[in-house]
C-alpha cells in the first residue's frame, strides 16, 4: 500500500510539472514574436556597424590616396631639375605609380557592401596593397635623394 501510494505521489508530481512546464500556443507565439524583434534589432545593429567600417574605412583610405597624389606632384617638382634620361626614367615610375593610386582609388569607390566576410576580405587585400604602393614612393623618393647626395 505504501508502495503504491508513493508511485501515485510521483506520478501526480511529474504530471503536474508537466503542466505548469508547458507553455500555451499562445505565449510561444508571444515568445516567438519577442525573438524575432530581438534579432531584427541586433540585425540593424550588427549592419550599422558594418557600414560605419566602410564608411571609416573610406575615409582613412582617401587620406592616403590624397597623401600619395600630394607625393606625386612634389616629386614631379623636385625631378624637374634632374638630367634629362634621370626625369624620364623617375616620370616613368611615377606614372606606373600614379596610374596604381588612381585604381585603388576607383577600386575603393566601386565597392558595393555585399557582407561582412567579403568586405573584410577585400579590406584586407586592399590595405595591403595601399602599404605596398607607400612603400613604392617611399623607396622612389629615397632613391632620389641618395641618388643626388652621390652626385654632389
Amino acid at each position: 500500500m505504501k508502495n503504491k501510494l508513493t508511485n501515485i505521489a510521483a506520478i501526480a508530481i511529474l504530471v503536474s510539472g508537466s503542466f505548469i512546464a508547458c507553455t500555451s500556443p499562445a505565449q510561444k507565439v508571444e515568445d516567438a514574436k519577442e525573438d524575432v524583434t530581438e534579432a531584427k534589432q541586433d540585425l540593424a545593429i550588427a549592419q550599422e556597424e558594418y557600414q560605419n567600417d566602410i564608411d571609416s574605412y573610406r575615409v582613412q583610405t582617401a587620406a592616403r590616396i590624397a597623401e600619395n597624389e600630394k607625393s606625386i606632384i612634389e616629386f614631379k617638382a623636385r625631378i624637374a631639375t634632374e638630367k634629362k634620361e634621370a626625369r624620364e626614367d623617375y616620370n616613368k615610375k611615377l606614372e606606373a605609380l600614379e596610374s596604381k593610386n588612381n585604381d585603388m582609388k576607383k577600386s575603393m569607390d566601386d565597392y558595393k557592401a555585399e557582407g561582412k566576410e567579403k568586405w573584410e576580405t577585400f579590406k584586407t587585400e586592399f590595405s595591403r596593397d595601399m602599404d605596398e604602393l607607400g612603400k613604392a614612393f617611399k623607396d622612389l623618393t629615397v632613391k632620389n635623394v641618395d641618388a643626388k647626395k652621390t652626385s654632389k
